[in-house]
């Protein structure tokens, strides 16, 4: 600690407004400790001056029983200590709470009190001072002086509410004297009023200054109380010598004391010797002794080697460094070094490992951990010729778990997963949590593939067990990816990322089985991520086109619209399936660009049709959950001229699965503009009314999957088709029917009440050329047959 440390702490900046508790002051002082010593003080003599108060006030109402109305009297005395006992437990109130330390809040509070207790004392003066007579006027003012006396002693420690105290009391004294006896008198009052509220001032002062003194004195013992430990905690480290024979010599007590023998008895000792202990004879040496012994012979400098040693009976860990002496005429003489216990801090680091190993929540093995013990299996599989094995289990349906119960829950029930887990394995086997609801098992002998795999179907059967958490009844599964070392992988981030890839081929099928690594696999991987590369660049490389499917009317085949279908050729790999690139473009984040280009292709495309031919377009969930979508709809019909009547927009259920977005807003708000607004495979997924009550369709496309299975006679698809039907006539809705490939499906779906049709029956998909030329010719009565 520096001198100038020193003298802030000796003698802190006392600033008024600090005192007061006006304001915290950003100096090196800590006001915090200063203030509960005031607070403290305050506290300490609150009883004393709640006595003080009530037999200042008996005394005042002794003092004018004659002249004043007693229920006057009684009246105000209950008052007086009615505050003053309001006063005094607050006070008592806030000791503990402000035992150590205390906000300028709880300091400028106390002024209140002070006003309080002045305004009360007020009321003598002013109320009862004209009723007097010169003795009882003598006797009050005598009182009112010895009371604001005593308060400007006593309470000085808490200037503020003392100050205030002293000011409303003086005052309302001096106005008193000045009104009923003389001016001279009340000027008097105020100057006395003002001595009292100086001496208060410098009291406190000098209190405060007391208390920042022996705080900074307890800071400076405390200083060097941590300096002599850190001395003290140094010297644990001991000088250890050698002859050139490796001999001890001149043994240092405390090297001595620390392997707990006496210096006399290991001098002359071989130092390896003395370090080996009972090993000596065995001749079973730790390494770390070892690689000392080759540092002593070949006469080299060495530092930081870590062994262990019998201390006792116990194992200690110590760290020697060293380095040799030779003597004037430059010839050996011996080594000698530092040696110091580390153990503690050999123990702090293995926890801190296992801490780093370990995951927290579960207490299994993590990431880090896993793969090690993967790292290790494949360098024993290789060096043994054999295999290991690496599986990869997802939880299904534990998402539903989260979102619906809460974080809490998903947890605890992470922890049932666990334990589940933790029963099935053996010493063969390693489970670990990967993170989230994603767990790891290293099969480091994989020799029975047969028995992998039947752990593997183990594992999902007892994870698809029912869970009892928190009176809930909870339903998981789990899918597993499984991979072989090194058939799968030479490496553990290559047989890793096969398991990865097995067990995105079992949750693809649905979850709740496992998948085994097969090749065929990495291609597939490979060619979607050749895939995903190349549709980056279809965007900016004007890839893309529309085609267009006519939508016609169920009754007459006249032509209502044409619904946007779009299309990729790419240069080299040729024309690539939407059912492909797709689900790619959702999963990469790139559905959003694609699909503003098709609503921008589509309204310009439209516009240059014939009114009212309509134009529908696909718009994806995550379009919808964008907030500024709407924006971008207006503007794309304001650049193409196109009436918002004359666009419809087909959502999927899926839209309305994720709870707390902005989709429906950014629905409304586009329904608002006058666009339509078409369900499209209703029946397939989520299929709930609500959203049909809430939400302004003006259509509903009835899935090809029902106009098929109506066609062959099943009548589940028909009663499915008509309940549609019957749903959207009651809503006000249209209803599409698509797939409609034959003359007696278009039949039938007539006879069922579909009021528009799409398929190949009535269009193929047309290249933007041939769909203008059928939207701007005088054809709305005509029958649409564009086989």
């Amino acid at each position: 600690m520096t001198s100038q440390t020193t003298s802030q702490f000796a003698r802190p900046r006392i600033d008024i407004r600090a005192l007061l508790g006006l304001y915290d002051p950003a100096d090196t002082t800590d006001w915090g400790p200063i203030r509960a010593a005031q607070m403290n003080a305050g506290s300490q003599l609150a009883l004393f001056m709640l006595a003080a108060n009530v037999l200042g006030a008996t005394l005042i109402v002794l003092n004018f029983a004659s002249l004043v109305p007693l229920w006057k009297l009684a009246s105000w005395g209950a008052l007086v200590a009615a505050v003053g006992v309001a006063v005094a437990f607050r006070r008592l109130a806030v000791r503990h709470r402000t035992e150590r330390t205390a906000s300028l809040s709880d300091v400028r509070d106390t002024m209140l009190d002070g006003i309080a207790l002045g305004a009360v004392w007020s009321i003598a003066p002013l109320l009862f001072g004209s009723f007097a007579d010169v003795q009882a006027l003598n006797g009050m003012w005598i009182v009112l002086s010895i009371l604001m006396v005593a308060s400007s002693v006593a309470m000085a420690a808490l200037p503020l509410a003392t100050i205030s105290f002293l000011v409303v009391l003086g005052s309302a004294n001096a106005t008193a004297l000045a009104l009923t006896q003389s001016p001279a008198l009340g000027a008097a009052a105020l100057l006395f009023t003002l001595l009292l509220v100086i001496a208060c001032f410098a009291r406190g002062k000098a209190l405060v200054v007391i208390r920042a003194g022996e705080i900074a004195l307890a800071e400076r013992d405390e200083t060097v109380s941590l300096l002599l430990r850190e001395f003290e905690d140094k010297s644990a480290d001991w000088l250890w010598e050698t002859d050139a024979q490796r001999r001890v010599c001149r043994a240092n007590p405390r090297f001595a004391v620390s392997l707990g023998v006496d210096p006399k008895a290991i001098n002359g000792m071989p130092f390896l010797q003395v370090l080996a202990g009972s090993a000596w004879e065995s001749g079973n040496f730790a390494q770390g002794l070892r690689t000392l012994a080759d540092s002593l012979k070949k006469r080299e400098p060495f530092r930081d080697i870590l062994l262990p040693v019998i201390v006792d009976g116990e194992e200690r860990w110590w760290e020697l460094t060293g380095s040799p002496r030779v003597n004037e005429q430059g010839a050996f003489i011996g080594f000698r070094g530092v040696g110091s216990d580390v153990t503690e801090a050999r123990e702090s680091a293995n926890k801190i490992s296992k801490m780093a190993r370990y995951d927290t929540l579960t207490g299994l093995p993590n990431r880090l951990f896993i793969n090690e013990a993967l790292a290790t299996a494949m360098a024993e599989a290789e060096k043994w010729n054999a295999r290991c094995a690496f599986m990869m289990i997802d939880l299904d349906r534990f998402k539903a778990v989260n979102d619906t119960l809460g974080h809490p829950v998903g947890d605890r029930l992470l922890m049932r997963v666990s334990e589940r887990l933790k029963q099935l394995m053996t010493p063969n086997e390693m489970i670990g949590r990967l993170g989230g609801d994603e767990f790891a098992v290293v099969v480091r002998d994989a020799n029975d593939s047969v028995a992998v795999e039947q752990l593997a179907r183990t594992i999902i059967d007892v994870l698809s067990a029912p869970y009892d958490v928190d009176n809930h009844t909870l339903y998981i599964g789990a899918s597993v990816g499984l991979a072989f070392g090194p058939r799968d992988g030479r490496t553990a981030e290559m047989l890793i990322r096969s398991a990865d890839l097995a067990l995105y081929r079992s949750k693809d099928a649905g979850g709740g089985n496992f998948h085994a690594y097969e090749p065929q696999l990495h291609v597939e991987a490979e060619e979607r991520r050749v895939l995903e590369i190349a549709l980056r660049a279809a965007l900016e490389n004007d890839q893309f086109h529309l085609l267009y499917q006519p939508v016609v009317q169920a009754g007459t085949g006249a032509l209502m619209g044409f619904e946007a279908l779009l299309r990729w050729t790419h240069p080299e790999l040729g024309p690539i399936s939407p059912v492909k690139f797709v689900p790619l473009a959702e999963d990469a984040r790139l559905i959003a660009p694609i699909g503003e280009w098709v609503l921008r292709a589509a309204c310009m495309e439209a516009a240059k049709w014939d009114d009212p031919i309509r134009v529908a377009v696909n718009v994806s969930p995550e379009q919808l959950h964008n907030a500024g979508f709407a924006s971008f709809v207006s503007r794309a019909l304001k650049d193409s001229g196109l009436h918002p009547s004359r666009l419809e927009l087909e959502v999927t259920e899926s839209v309305f699965m994720r709870e707390g977005t902005a989709a429906v807003q950014t629905l409304e708000a586009i329904l608002d503009m006058g666009v339509r607004l078409s369900l499209d495979d209703f029946g397939t997924g989520y299929s709930s009314l609500g959203y049909l009550s809430r939400t302004r369709f003006s259509s509903i496309k009835i899935d090809r999957s029902f106009v098929q299975g109506a066609s062959k006679g099943q009548k589940e698809a028909i009663a499915i088709i008509r309940a549609v039907v019957a749903l959207a006539e009651s809503l006000g809705m249209a209803t599409t029917a698509e797939g409609v490939e034959t003359e007696d499906e278009h039949r039938l779906i007539q006879a069922l009440g579909c009021t528009k049709v799409q398929g190949y029956y009535f269009g193929r998909p047309l290249p933007v050329t041939e769909a203008r030329t059928l939207a701007t010719r005088d054809s709305l009565q005509q029958e649409v047959r564009v086989a």
